[in-house]
């Protein structure tokens, strides 16, 4: 007998966040919105001391991230404006052009070499990061691939084993980089799609355990993988090696205590912790903001977390498959990097340099954030159509019953 999985027909939400009425989710906009406002603010305190010292001005990064909030608000509004079914006819060109991001990436001269990994694209002045680009066009080649084949995916190995594959063509890639978080968030993000498609229980277990298996063969197999989780196992062992970052991440959260040292008081941005508005802007508002500011930020990710994947449940229990599968990838590629970054900063997971979502520095990733955030409120704005177009179609049917009704009395 099959044990399938589908989707628990729980209730997400309370009556007073209902949202159906609406062509858009004001609990997500106003979570996304604040996330962003925090970031622009929290990297401005966090960059103050590096950029005057690189740059001559204090406000070089938040102007630069200003700029980079510019040009994402533009890019999202250019996709809100793009019907879901064009990602859905076009989702395998945007794979391509993810792989030949990946490649193209490792070519010496294009490629930026940055702390060892070579992530990033030069383009003039701009820098663009690969893998975040890549990340998004996976979620929509699978969000289609799901689609034309549920029925497989549902009953047959194959069905899992071909997008495995072209997964497998990608990790491989982002592993010459080397790139370990974003070889975490995608591998998690298309399984996670899989399992939310209604893959069957049995089958799904054992594919976890066996990419939990390939993970940690991949960690002892290299040196500077295993360097990083035995830093991470006692940061102080080596507080001025291996482990400093975290020491130094770790020393932040401390100083940071319940209400924090007050806004642009950080002791460990001035030149202790390294990407202090990167990779590390969390320690910092943990340091500035204490634990109360810290939860905040964590409670701002939870609802837009659950916003999301309320949106894809909706649209999926509307019949429009394809947009519920994309929203469920976009909401664990968001959990995840958000649940990462944050481990990484609180010193519970080993160092793996992916940016926290909307908050820290970086143009990729505020585009790609704002982009997936534009493609959110797109399938709102659908699903929110089609119930009306429904809604009314009954409506109208139930009006022409009466009239004849009425006419055969």
């Amino acid at each position: 007998m099959r044990l399938a999985l589908s989707l628990p027909t729980l209730n997400w939400r309370l009556p007073t966040l209902s949202t159906g009425g609406r062509p858009y989710d004001p609990l997500l906009l106003i979570s996304s919105i604040s996330l962003l406002l925090i970031g622009f603010l929290m990297i401005t305190s966090a960059s103050m001391e590096v950029s005057n010292e690189n740059y001559g001005s204090p406000f070089y990064h938040a102007f630069k991230h200003g700029v980079f909030i510019v040009v994402a608000l533009v890019a999202a509004i250019v996709t809100l404006l793009v019907p879901m079914d064009f990602w859905q006819r076009t989702g395998h060109w945007w794979l391509l052009v993810g792989f030949a991001l990946l490649v193209v990436v490792l070519v010496p001269g294009i490629g930026r070499e940055v702390n060892g990994s070579t992530r990033w694209i030069r383009m003039g002045p701009l820098n663009l990061q690969a893998s975040e680009l890549a990340k998004l066009f996976m979620v929509l080649y699978m969000g289609g691939y799901l689609v034309r084949r549920l029925d497989e995916v549902r009953t047959q190995w194959s069905g899992f084993v071909k997008p495995m594959a072209v997964l497998s063509l990608f990790i491989c890639l982002l592993l010459l980089e080397p790139d370990f978080g974003a070889v975490v968030v995608m591998g998690g993000t298309v399984l996670g799609m899989i399992f939310l498609s209604g893959m069957v229980l049995w089958q799904f277990l054992l594919v976890v355990m066996g990419a939990i298996a390939a993970a940690v063969v991949m960690v002892v197999s290299s040196p500077y993988r295993w360097e990083r989780v035995t830093s991470f196992m006692d940061p102080f062992a080596d507080p001025f090696g291996a482990g400093y970052q975290l020491a130094q991440a770790q020393i932040a959260f401390g100083r940071g205590e319940w209400f924090g040292l007050g806004l642009g008081n950080s002791v460990q941005k001035l030149f202790y912790l390294p990407e202090a508005h990167t990779d590390f802007v969390f320690s910092v508002l943990a340091e500035e903001l204490g634990l109360v500011g810290a939860l905040v930020v964590i409670l701002l990710y939870a609802l837009m977390i659950i916003r999301v994947f309320y949106i894809g449940r909706r649209a999926e229990e509307q019949g429009m498959r394809y947009h519920g599968y994309v929203a469920y990838g976009i909401g664990i590629m968001f959990a995840g990097q958000a649940l990462i970054n944050i481990g990484v900063n609180a010193g519970v997971l080993p160092t793996k340099g992916l940016t926290l979502p909307l908050v820290s520095y970086g143009g990729s990733s505020l585009l790609v954030c704002l982009v997936m955030l534009a493609i959110l409120c797109r399938i709102q704005l659908e699903r929110y159509r089609q119930q009306n177009s429904t809604g009314s179609k009954k409506a109208a049917g139930t009006s022409k019953r009466s009239k004849a009704a009425g006419a055969g009395s």
